[in-house]
């Protein structure tokens, strides 16, 4: 791989110290570049926040009150996948439930994986992230004795704050108008991460995270982007999988970047597979939530049967590991393209409250859920795996920090409890803005442009999209809900190939946003393919055929890149 493509050429002067002037106002603008003929435009700010969803948003506003933030949105401000979230967000809200209720029911779903320091954490912080949220304005729907909690799969109580069933969505608006009005917060909408600016890339002593670099979707042009400090929030790898929940910005974008800087991944084979994604030809990856469970739906065979009793005593709220090898297994016994989760028997007034936007989406497609079952199956949904970090949400790479479903911060363990991604989300965005807060300001070393001098403009994108189906199909199939060791090498074999593939292409030619996507989408897949090798037993969401048994020793598949090659 060429270092042109997306790092200083070697043959640059680097950083010999700062230019005159170096400590510029952050969120300002000036050219820079080792040749006269080709500047470059570099931003700086104080906090360089990368993804939208939840965990970057609410950092943003936190920090925007002492510093100046840049945040970068892959498409839309408003697109992620905290805005599809549709359940709500767990925590301990009423006199009848505990802490120690919620801790306990997290980690048996996280199948004892779980980091027990991290998940009291989170669980203790739970009721002040709420209000820090209705603080913000988000409208929670209330009953006659206040707020309306539900009660998902693995949950021994009521204790999911929503706003219908549209919670992620009510929750990204809401903080997506105070980011847009903030001045002292810079959007780069249309902008994709390429790879962050760290010590060892540019022939420091040190490691350190400096900024990105990123492409202007829309212009094609490269954005230099330095910063005292740098957020990874840009969530999981859904698109990884063939069928997934998750929206077309899931490409482990975050995951694979902190990868290629250096940074330690850990448990990235406990991919969440949602057991009831809508099945239609024309609902592209529509959910159907785990409160639809919460409150009463059964899922039955096509004849009406129910089968969930035969596979768990605790039935539909079984958590969703256990639900969605169910239903594979039923599918695939029976032959099934799909299973029904029936909820009609449910008064239509009740359905409309609690449940108005799947009602809806389903009546577009011909299905009335006060009347007849909707057709599901699963996808993938969730990636409890990621980037490791601590308590303050640090990474092993000094200036570098990681929040949301990129990062393993040890609470899920092999399996997430329904509805606490989003409370990560905002204790762990708020542990990274407190850790920043108290850091002392470093001189940012004069950061080098971005080389385009040695490639040409691509002959052969269909490349891009034909490697993009291949993988998607084959991780689908062999790297799915049950897994051999076999499958799991034939993964492996075939990710090489397109490895070798798009390195060529990335050499060769300018990024585009797609090419970078399917770079990260590769690299991803091949992190969870070395993870659940590594695991020589079933837990959580991995199942093997070739393990079966549970190891007496819950551990961490933890990874560490051995060196950092030169040319990625």
């Amino acid at each position: 791989m060429s270092v042109s493509i997306f790092s200083p050429s070697e043959n640059s002067p680097l950083y010999t110290g700062a230019r005159d002037g170096q400590n510029s106002p952050e969120g300002t603008c000036y050219s820079a570049g080792s040749r006269e003929e080709e500047r470059t435009v570099v931003h700086h700010f104080d906090i360089l926040v990368i993804g939208s969803g939840l965990a970057g948003q609410s950092a943003a506003l936190r920090l925007a009150n002492t510093h100046k933030v840049g945040l970068i949105s892959k498409r839309g401000l408003e697109d992620s996948a905290s805005g599809w979230a549709q359940g709500g967000i767990a925590a301990v809200l009423d006199s009848q439930d505990s802490i120690e209720a919620h801790i306990q029911d997290t980690i048996t779903a996280g199948a004892y994986l779980n980091d027990p320091v991290a998940t009291r954490f989170v669980i203790e912080n739970g009721r002040r992230a709420i209000e820090w949220l209705i603080d913000q304005g988000v409208p929670f729907t209330r009953d006659n004795s206040g707020y309306h909690l539900t009660r998902e799969g693995g949950h021994s109580a009521r204790r999911v704050i929503h706003v219908a069933d549209m919670t992620g969505l009510a929750v990204q608006n809401t903080l997506t108008k105070k980011v847009r009005e903030n001045p002292n917060i810079t959007v780069l909408e249309q902008h994709i991460a390429i790879d962050l600016i760290t010590g060892e890339k540019l022939g420091l002593p040190n490691n350190r995270c400096y900024g990105a670099y990123a492409l202007d979707s829309d212009s094609g042009d490269v954005l230099t982007i330095g910063a005292q400090h740098t957020l990874i929030a840009t969530g999981g790898a859904g698109k990884v999988y063939l069928y997934t929940t998750n929206p077309d910005t899931s490409t482990g974008d975050g995951i694979a970047m902190a990868w290629r800087a250096g940074c330690r991944i850990s448990n990235m084979e406990f991919i969440q597979f949602h057991p009831t994604c809508l099945y239609h030809p024309q609902a592209k990856s529509f959910l159907i939530s785990e409160a639809v469970r919460g409150e009463g739906g059964l899922l039955c065979l096509p004849d009406g049967t129910r089968f969930m009793p035969e596979h768990d005593s605790r039935g539909e709220l079984a958590p969703r590991d256990v639900v969605a090898r169910a239903i594979d297994f039923e599918m695939k016994k029976r032959g099934l393209d799909c299973v029904h989760l029936d909820i009609s028997h449910k008064p239509a007034d009740f359905l409309h409250e609690h449940f108005p936007n799947i009602l809806a989406r389903c009546l577009e497609l011909g299905i009335d859920i006060t009347r007849e079952p909707i057709p599901v199956v699963p996808a993938a949904h969730y990636t409890c795996g990621g980037i490791v970090t601590d308590l303050r949400a640090r990474t092993n790479i000094p200036g570098l920090y990681a929040a949301g479903e990129a990062s393993c911060t040890g609470l899920h363990g092999a399996n997430r409890l329904a509805s606490n991604s989003l409370l990560e989300c905002i204790v762990f965005s708020e542990a990274a803005c407190n850790d920043i807060a108290m850091q002392p300001r470093i001189r940012i070393p004069q950061l080098p442009e971005w080389d385009e001098s040695r490639v040409s403009d691509p002959d052969e994108e269909i490349v891009i999209s034909h490697n993009w189906d291949e993988l998607r199909r084959f991780m689908w199939d062999y790297v799915g809900i049950v897994r051999t060791t076999k499958r799991l090498q034939r993964a492996q074999h075939r990710i090489r190939l397109l490895e070798r593939e798009i390195d060529e292409f990335y050499s060769n030619f300018r990024v585009s946003h797609d090419l970078i996507e399917l770079r990260n989408l590769v690299l991803t897949a091949d992190l969870i393919v070395q993870c659940a090798l590594k695991r020589h037993e079933s837990r959580g969401l991995h199942f093997s055929r070739d393990y079966p048994e549970l190891l007496d020793v819950a551990r961490n598949s933890r990874i560490t890149k051995r060196r950092l090659r030169r040319d990625s």
